[in-house]
């Protein structure tokens, strides 16, 4: 494929939507409420936004800059760079091929919740063992990966404008008014359990923007900050090529500074908006304990029970938010696929009706080894974070536990130290607007994050454990 001919995004909204969201996905609205609550609430909180400012800034502007710069997917970016820095595209472009299954196998499971609450079965879906005998299943948990892979697939098929661009101008309004809707009527709910105690959606807000600083330890506070940077891999969609991708479809002219600063503003308030729709809605009814021990289950097991809590109108908020989480869910599909299309074409200079088809069959194959994990090929594997394993959980530690942090301290080395700051900086001020952050730009990506990521990889490595 000429660079002559290759798509753009026909403006700033167009290619702000489309990154928003890519950073706007399950890690938002699933992860990032039940690390919050983990983490203390408000220090969580405090600690991801200045990590967002700053860390997550860099790594954005950097992968947004080396897009535009080279006109290039990650496959063929790095090498157009740096002659020896190749391997690093190699890995970018495999962590979305590794993700893209798994991600599909979790988006047919909101399908499966959100078919749910539409037909009318929300308070089936909130009983003990639902979740678990539906990802058991034989055959069910592939057909909702099907229709969950298909309906991105298109999207990427139509291309760049017809595809992620109109999908994304039309997605991204109705996903942020449903947020905003569903966080209100959160935060407005109230509930008296048997025992006559009354707990408000308020108070469950409060539990979830102060901080909690009881009992934190300087190993408490590293584990937050850990936790609050290993979400910001999943918030901003870094290191995993997406980011180059849309970045070589953006326009020369185009106000990086400005478009940057809003996708880290949508991501911020998604993933803030996350935790008031989830956190004092399981408050009201579970309790500050409910809100802590949900874990990882908090979407599928804790918030249909507490819908169902709610009464009739719970089906109706139910079938809104999984509707939500499922427009959240195609948008970042979309973009996982797109960085590995658009590194096929770039490479192999082939049509992307051929790429695309080709990444459809391999998320195909690898989505239906991933949901028999969960039966026939089902396994336990102690993993060296401590966690025990079975295919998906294999998949995203590989991708995101070791692959990321080693694809974003690559390229800290190599725009820090071998083709310098200034290659991103006056990429970015091409178009006439000053970069702001610029000083703390060069610090953050010559020392700061290098050193935080290679800490983040050692304790998933195991090898680092005091922390």
């Amino acid at each position: 494929m000429k660079e002559k001919n290759r798509n753009s995004f026909s403006g700033s909204i167009g290619f702000v939507l489309a990154a928003a969201g890519s950073a706007v996905g399950l890690g938002n609205i699933w992860r990032f409420p039940y690390l919050a609550a983990k983490d203390g609430g408000g220090i969580f909180l405090v600690i991801y936004l200045i990590l967002a400012l700053t860390f997550g800034f860099a790594l954005l502007t950097t992968e947004v800059a080396i897009g535009r710069r080279t006109k290039q997917s990650p496959l063929t970016a790095y090498t157009r760079l740096h002659k020896k820095s190749g391997f690093l595209g190699v890995i970018a472009c495999l962590v979305p091929v590794i993700i893209m299954p798994y991600y599909c196998v979790i988006g047919g499971w909101v399908v499966k919740y959100f078919v749910a609450f539409l037909t009318g079965d929300g308070v089936k879906a909130a009983e003990d063992g639902y979740f678990t005998n539906f990802i058991t299943a034989d055959i069910e948990p592939m057909i909702m990966l099907f229709i969950f892979l298909f309906a991105a697939a298109f999207v990427v098929f139509r291309g760049v404008n017809k595809g992620i661009e109109s999908f994304s101008k039309v997605i991204m309004p109705v996903l942020i008014l449903l947020a905003i809707g569903i966080a209100i009527f959160s935060v407005t709910i109230k509930n008296t359990d048997a025992s006559g105690a009354t707990r408000t959606g308020l108070e469950g807000l409060k539990v979830y923007i102060i901080p909690n600083l009881a009992g934190l330890t300087l190993k408490g506070f590293f584990t937050v900050l850990l936790d609050a940077m290993g979400q910001l891999f999943f918030s901003l969609s870094v290191a995993m090529g997406i980011m180059i991708a849309y970045g070589s479809y953006v326009k020369d002219d185009a106000n990086l500074k400005k478009s940057i600063n809003q996708i880290e503003i949508f991501d911020t308030l998604v993933a803030f908006l996350a935790g008031v729709m989830i956190l004092p809605a399981v408050f009201v009814f579970m309790g500050r304990e409910g809100m802590e021990a949900s874990g990882p289950g908090l979407m599928f097991v804790s918030l249909p029970k507490v819908f169902a809590e709610m009464g009739a109108v719970g089906n109706v908020v139910g079938c809104l938010f999984f509707a939500m989480v499922l427009f959240a869910a195609l948008t970042s599909a979309v973009s996982v696929m797109e960085a590995v299309v658009s590194s096929l074409m770039d490479k192999f200079h082939m049509s992307r009706l051929k790429a695309a088809a080709i990444e459809t069959g391999i998320a195909l194959v690898g989505g239906i080894v991933v949901c028999l994990g969960y039966n026939k090929w089902y396994f336990e594997l102690p993993l060296p974070n401590g966690a025990v394993a079975q295919i998906l959980d294999v998949m995203d530690y590989i991708s995101n536990n070791l692959l990321m942090p080693i694809v974003a301290i690559g390229t800290c080395v190599l725009v820090g130290w071998i083709i310098k700051p200034k290659t991103v900086i006056d990429e970015v001020e091409k178009s006439g607007h000053q970069m702001g952050r610029k000083r703390m730009y060069i610090v953050m990506v010559k020392f700061i994050a290098p050193v935080l990521l290679t800490i983040l990889l050692l304790k998933s490595l195991g090898i680092l454990t005091v922390i």
